[in-house]
């Protein structure tokens, strides 16, 4: 009996299969734990979401931040994925050098309906284990935001968050990394 294991991508080999051609230009894919995931297709509420969540962040945050929607972000040696929404810290190249990694992250956003389970069994530990602070996805399924924060590990080597928090689309929250920035969820929620 032969076992096959799959094979597993460095971000260096994902970059040079983009550089190959590999990948046509309007696929969605990201590399998580080194596998090449198809992301999930949108729906007209996650659209609509997530272009009044862009248009909230730039007012709020202005010039404090950078806004990035949808880039890559680097996590490990085996994980870039590509984010709704991030909040990073301001560098002069604008992340030209390289992408954002944990350090540089104050938030980071998903936005789900379709890719609800995924954003939260998924790609939530591994946001944890990379250290990123603050995580928020807004569950499109049961209509409210999540906020989490205070990443930890068990002894059994798993990753998550301590805290999480739920706020209902009719309330406002604090921006974690600007506490003095409120964002009306009424005004990011979809109808």
């Amino acid at each position: 009996m032969s076992l096959t294991t799959a094979k597993r991508f460095t971000i260096a080999e994902y970059h040079r299969l983009a550089e190959l051609g590999f990948f046509e230009e309007n696929d969605r894919v990201e590399l998580i734990k080194g596998e090449i995931i198809q992301m999930a297709a949108k729906g007209t509420p996650h659209s609509v979401c997530e272009t009044r969540l862009e248009r909230e962040l730039y007012k709020l945050v202005g010039d404090r931040a950078t806004l990035r929607g949808q880039q890559p972000i680097t996590l490990s040696n085996n994980s870039e994925p590509e984010p709704d929404r991030v909040i990073a810290k301001n560098r002069d190249d604008d992340y030209l050098a390289n992408h954002p990694s944990p350090s540089d992250i104050l938030l980071l956003i998903e936005i789900a309906d379709s890719s609800l389970k995924y954003d939260q069994e998924e790609k939530l530990p591994i946001y944890a284990e990379a250290g990123i602070s603050d995580y928020w996805i807004f569950n499109l399924v049961d209509n409210y935001l999540e906020c989490y924060s205070e990443p930890y590990q068990t002894l059994q080597v798993q990753f998550g968050y301590r805290r999480k928090l739920i706020y209902l689309p009719n309330e406002s929250v604090n921006l974690p990394c600007f506490p003095d920035l409120i964002v009306n969820l009424s005004q990011v929620f979809p109808g």
